[in-house]
C-alpha cells in the first residue's frame, strides 16, 4: 500500500532556532521550511521534519541514521564542527568514537542538541 509513498521522517526538538543551526548549518542538511511548529531539512529527497516539543523523550536507541561512504572523514568533519561522538561501554570504539560491527560495517554515533541519538554508518 505504501510502497510507492515518499517517507517522511520525525524528531522532536525543544527549541527549533537550535535545531535549526544543527541540522541546516552543522550537518549541512538543506531547509525546506521553518514554521513555528516544526523545521523541514532535505535528507537527499526525504523530508526530516524537526518538531517542536515541550520535552523531547529519550529514546534510548538510534532514531535516525546515514549512510555514508567514508565515515572516517565524515566524523572528523563533524568533530570539528563541534559535534559530539557518542560512546557505549559495552562497544569498543576507535579514539573517534568508530565501531567496528561483526558483519564489517563502521558505526559512529552522535546527538543532536536534545539528545536524540543519530547515528553514521559505512558499509
Amino acid at each position: 500500500m505504501l510502497e510507492s509513498a515518499d517517507l517522511v521522517a520525525f524528531v522532536g526538538a525543544t527549541d527549533l532556532d537550535r535545531a535549526r543551526v544543527f541540522y541546516a548549518d552543522t550537518l549541512g542538511l538543506p531547509v525546506f521550511e521553518q514554521t513555528p511548529i516544526a523545521l523541514v531539512v532535505d535528507c537527499r529527497g526525504t523530508a526530516l521534519r524537526v518538531t517542536q516539543v515541550d520535552t523531547v523523550a529519550q529514546a534510548g536507541y538510534t532514531v535516525l541514521g546515514w549512510s555514508v561512504t567514508n565515515l572516517r572523514d565524515m566524523l572528523e568533519r563533524l568533530l570539528a564542527n563541534g559535534v559530539t561522538a557518542r560512546r557505549y561501554d559495552r562497544l569498543e570504539q576507535t579514539e573517534l568514537g568508530i565501531w567496528h560491527s561483526p558483519a564489517g560495517a563502521q558505526v559512529a554515533w552522535i546527538t543532536d542538541p536534545d539528545g536524540n541519538v543519530l547515528s553514521l554508518t559505512q558499509h
